[in-house]
């Protein structure tokens, strides 16, 4: 074999070896979601039961209060594909200036997978960008953000990582703004749960994430692109959020739904397939409106603990304090609503510890007890009790007015 023969062979070679590593993003499977929701149609109806789901980890996280509704494995470190997007999208609207104008590099172009289809030298807005990204899943368009934004890949996923450090989440590490595979881009489905949460209070990643179609402009001419959310627009409440597939990471799916008050984020990681991926997704999201109702968790601890404090403030002593007066209050009811099963509506109960003596002086704000939600027979909230008040220590000069307010008492009465 000459030469040239080796060196065609091996440029094919290296094509293919190039489109095979870029591909692995592209998932053309197709599922008829109108067969799928027939077939959960029984599920659904049995839906308070815990779903069976193929996905190696998933969570349903409630929006308000950050509560589990359902989890599997949702603390294990897993590859996480175009979910990344999320961070990325994040990263960019809280750093550029969504209007300015973005020339594509080459490196951007040359992108494979998901892309948007630019072209090196092309002109487009970071708006219309973000668009690519969050809908068509584009990693052409997350290279050329990351230029924009951080200067280079590298300099973009130190930025991700940041971003991850100043919202706690321990357990998730960034390498590209895109996702494809790389062992040491990871995170868990809840902490992908928490940094869906965080971005969707942006309400600029919201109005993409909940956009179906949209038209955007490449060198002033438009190019018409559709949402690859499967479920948006098609499940009742979903308002979004973010595909995501690689051959390492399997078929994943972080979805926003909410019906009447309960706002949930439902993320499931590691399908099988697509057809799995959906399907699992609709068990859980519908597992927890079946299971779960918000519940006026604040009325309840209000009404109790006056009641309590009502009952028993007399009980109250503070050694050599000036006074014998305390003022009590829960400080840290941090939403007035919580998720609670149905079933367990009618078996929410409180209960109250406190001291009842104390030594002056007493600190203003001291914490004097606690309260505790309990929900059959187990402790699901629990809130501390201050006196918001301080107490001072009696000195000599106190001692002498309670003598002589008693001594002129005693006179008072007995003469």
């Amino acid at each position: 074999m000459n030469l040239k023969k080796i060196y065609k062979i091996t440029i094919i070679f290296i094509f293919l070896a190039s489109t095979i590593v870029y591909a692995n993003n592209i998932d053309e499977e197709q599922i008829d979601l109108t067969q799928i929701k027939q077939e959960l149609a029984e599920v659904s109806s049995n839906a308070s039961n815990i779903p069976d789901i193929n996905s190696r980890s998933a969570i349903v996280l409630e929006r308000t209060t950050k509560s589990v509704l359902y989890g599997k494995n949702e603390y294990d470190v897993r590859k996480m594909a175009s979910t990344t997007k999320i961070m990325t999208a994040i990263v960019v609207i809280e750093n550029a200036d969504l209007y300015s104008t973005v020339t594509i590099s080459k490196k951007a172009a040359a992108t494979g997978g998901s892309t948007l289809g630019i072209s090196e030298g092309d002109k487009i807005t970071v708006c219309d960008l973000l668009y690519g990204l969050l809908l068509k899943s584009g990693n052409d368009t997350a290279v050329a953000l990351a230029e924009h934004v951080g200067g280079s890949i590298e300099g973009f996923a130190d930025m991700m990582n940041e971003k991850a450090k100043s919202l706690n989440l321990v357990n998730t590490h960034f390498v590209t703004p895109h996702g494809l595979d790389n062992d040491n881009h990871y995170t868990t489905a809840y902490e992908l749960a928490l940094l869906t949460n965080y971005a969707l209070q942006n309400q600029t990643f919201a109005n993409f994430v909940e956009t179906k179609n949209h038209t955007v402009t490449i060198n002033g001419n438009p190019k018409s692109i559709s949402n690859t959310n499967e479920l948006l627009g098609n499940l009742n409440g979903v308002y979004g959020v973010k595909t995501g597939f690689t051959n390492g990471a399997n078929r994943c799916l972080v979805t926003a739904c909410k019906r009447d008050n309960l706002d949930i984020i439902c993320v499931v990681l590691g399908a099988d397939t697509k057809k799995f991926r959906t399907q699992d997704s609709i068990k859980l999201i519908e597992y927890a409106f079946k299971k779960y109702q918000m519940f006026d968790i604040e009325k309840i601890v209000n009404e109790n603990f006056s009641k309590w404090k009502k009952e028993n403030i007399s009980k109250f002593k503070i050694n050599k304090g000036i006074t014998n007066n305390i003022d009590l209050e829960i400080p840290n009811i941090n939403y007035k609503q919580y998720p609670i099963p149905k079933e367990s509506i009618n078996n929410i109960s409180t209960l109250i510890n406190c001291k009842y003596t104390f030594d002056a002086p007493l600190v203003e704000n001291t914490t004097i007890g606690n309260l505790q939600v309990i929900i059959n027979k187990d402790t699901v909230l629990n809130f501390d009790i201050v006196n918001k008040i301080g107490i001072e220590k009696k000195n000599c000069f106190n001692y002498l007015k309670d003598f002589l307010a008693k001594f002129f008492k005693y006179l008072t009465i007995n003469f």
